[in-house]
C-alpha cells in the first residue's frame, strides 16, 4: 500500500470530490506533487489550502523599500570619512551637537515646508498623538529652542530624515537620507553668522575636492511678485539679470549698480535688502572666498520658513569627470536665514533669529561613490593596525595572549578564528584587508623573549623584544 507524506497526505483531503490521482501522481519524486500545485500560485482558494495544511508560507521578498539603500562595509567607510570631514569643519567653528526624536508631533511639521508638506510621512494615531517621520532638521531644531526657552546657540547636527518624495538614486535622491545641518541661533549684528555660514560651505567643499563649485546668494524674503508690487513695475527682475549678466563675476560690483538705481534706491525695503547683501559681501571679501560667491537674483529655496539671505552651493565641472555617467547632482548644500520660525513655536511668539546651512551628503556621496568605482582604487573597511600571528600548530595560547596585551594598550588589532591557521593564509589576509604589520609568535619567538614584527607592503621582518613591541608599533603607525 502506498504511504504518503504528510504533505502530500494534508494536500489529498482538499482534492476535489471525484476521481482521485492514482499512485503514479503521488508516488513521483519527492515534492512533486506540491510543486503541481503550489506552482499554480495564489489563483484559487485550493491552492492557498494546500499551503496552509503544508504550513508553508509566501517566501519573503527580500528588497529595500523604494528609496532606501543598504550599505555595505566599503560604502559605509566612505560615509564615515565624508561624515567625519564635515562635521570636523563644525567643530572647529565652535558648534555643539544636539539630537532631536525621529518622531515629532504632526501639528509641528506641517504648515512649515510650502509644496514640501505632503512629502511628509504621517503616521497613525499613537495612543492618542497623531506624528509625523522629521521632513528636516531645521523645524525640530526651532521647537527645542522655543520649548528649551534658549535664545542663544551654536549647533550642529547629523542624522537621518524622511520625505515621501520619488526618489532618483543616480543623484543622490531618497526616501530615507542624513542631513548635516549647521545654526546659529541669537540676536547678533547684521551679517557676521551669515558670512560665516557661508565660509563653512566653501571649507567643506574645498577640503573634499569636488571640483569647481559657486555658491549663489539672494536676499530671500522677496520672490518675483513681491519685488514687482514693492518696485511698482513690471519685468524688474529680468532687467537686474541683464544687469548682472553684465557685472564681472565677485558680486560687489552688481550689488553697487543695482544700489544706484533710481527706484531701487527709493525704495526703503530693497534699499536696506541690498544694504545687507553690501554688508554680507564685504565680510566675505576678508574671508577671501567671494571668488566662490555670486550674487543670483534668480535663486530660490522651496521652504517657507526663510525671511533673508538664502544660497546654494552648486558643482560646475562634473561633466568633465572622468567617469562612464557623471553624476547629475545639483545642489550639494543650501540654507539661509529664518528669524520667525521659532517665534511660530513661542506661546508668546517671541522670535529668536537663526541662519543655517546644510551639506547634501547624500548628493555629495555619489559623486564620491562614483568616483571610487572609476579609480578601482579598494577602500579600507576596517582601521586594524595589527595582525596576530603564528607560524605553527597548538599556539592558539600565545596568540590570544599577545592579542590582549595589544587591545589593553590601544592597538587595533585581529586574528583568524582558527586553532591552527596556516601562516600563508594568516599574511594574505593582510594583504586583501591592508592591514599594515603582523606580530608572528612561533615556538623559536617564545623561546626567545621576542616577536617577529613583518611590514606586509615590504615584507621586511625584524625580532622586537616583547617589552618594546608595543612602543616598536606605535613608532610605525605614527603619520
Amino acid at each position: 500500500m502506498l504511504r504518503l507524506g504528510p504533505f502530500a497526505a494534508a494536500a489529498a483531503r482538499f482534492l476535489p470530490a471525484g476521481p482521485r490521482p492514482g499512485p503514479l501522481c503521488l508516488a513521483g519524486n519527492r515534492g512533486s506533487f506540491a510543486r503541481s500545485w503550489l506552482l499554480v500560485g495564489d489563483r484559487g482558494p485550493l491552492s492557498r489550502q494546500v499551503r496552509a495544511a503544508a504550513g508553508g508560507e509566501r517566501v519573503p521578498v527580500l528588497k529595500t523599500p523604494k528609496g532606501t539603500r543598504d550599505h555595505p562595509p566599503a560604502q559605509a567607510a566612505l560615509r564615515e570619512r565624508l561624515l567625519s570631514a564635515v562635521v570636523s569643519c563644525f567643530k572647529r567653528h565652535g558648534a555643539a551637537a544636539i539630537d532631536t526624536p525621529v518622531l515629532e508631533l504632526r501639528e509641528t511639521l506641517v504648515g512649515k515646508y510650502g509644496e514640501g508638506t505632503k512629502l511628509i510621512y504621517e503616521l497613525q494615531d499613537q495612543g492618542g498623538e497623531l506624528l509625523a517621520l522629521r521632513y528636516d532638521l531645521t523645524v525640530p531644531f526651532a521647537r527645542y529652542l522655543a520649548m528649551n526657552k534658549i535664545t542663544s546657540m551654536k549647533r550642529y547636527h547629523v542624522a537621518k530624515v524622511y520625505r515621501r518624495d520619488n526618489p532618483a538614486t543616480t543623484r543622490g535622491r531618497y526616501r530615507e537620507f542624513y542631513q548635516c545641518d549647521f545654526d546659529i541661533a541669537g540676536q547678533f549684528d547684521p551679517m557676521i553668522p551669515d558670512a560665516e555660514c557661508l565660509k563653512i560651505v566653501h571649507e567643506i567643499l574645498s577640503d573634499l575636492q569636488l571640483g569647481d563649485f559657486v555658491i549663489k546668494v539672494r536676499l530671500g524674503g522677496f520672490s518675483v511678485p513681491p519685488w514687482e508690487a514693492v518696485l511698482g513695475m513690471t519685468g524688474v527682475l529680468l532687467r537686474l539679470q541683464v544687469t548682472a549678466r553684465l557685472v564681472p563675476t565677485g558680486g560687489l560690483e552688481l550689488i553697487e549698480r543695482l544700489l544706484q538705481d533710481p527706484k531701487l534706491s527709493q525704495n526703503k525695503l530693497a534699499k536696506e535688502g541690498l544694504g545687507d547683501m553690501k554688508l554680507l559681501f564685504e565680510y566675505l571679501t576678508l574671508f577671501g572666498i567671494t571668488g566662490k560667491i555670486s550674487f543670483d537674483l534668480s535663486l530660490a529655496r522651496g521652504l517657507d520658513y526663510y525671511t533673508g539671505v538664502i544660497f546654494e552651493a552648486v558643482l560646475l565641472q562634473q561633466e568633465k569627470e572622468q567617469v562612464e555617467e557623471p553624476a547629475s547632482v545639483g545642489s550639494v548644500a543650501g540654507g539661509g536665514r529664518y528669524d520667525g520660525l521659532v517665534g511660530m513655536f513661542d506661546p508668546k511668539g517671541r522670535k529668536v533669529p537663526c541662519v543655517g546651512v546644510s551639506i547634501g551628503i547624500e548628493r555629495i556621496f555619489s559623486i564620491l561613490e562614483q568616483r571610487l568605482e572609476a579609480s578601482g582604487e579598494k577602500l579600507r573597511t576596517t582601521e586594524t593596525q595589527v595582525l596576530v600571528a603564528t607560524p605553527q600548530k597548538h599556539l592558539l595560547a600565545a596568540r590570544l595572549k599577545l592579542i590582549s596585551e595589544l587591545w589593553d594598550a590601544g592597538i587595533k588589532a585581529e586574528m583568524l578564528y582558527k586553532k591552527d591557521p596556516k601562516l600563508l593564509k594568516q599574511l594574505h589576509y593582510c594583504e586583501d584587508t591592508g592591514i599594515p604589520l603582523a606580530a608572528i609568535v612561533g615556538e623559536q619567538e617564545l623561546a626567545d623573549g621576542v616577536v617577529k614584527l613583518r611590514d606586509i607592503a615590504t615584507r621586511e621582518e625584524v625580532d622586537i623584544p616583547r617589552e618594546k613591541l608595543i612602543a616598536e608599533i606605535r613608532r610605525r603607525l605614527e603619520p
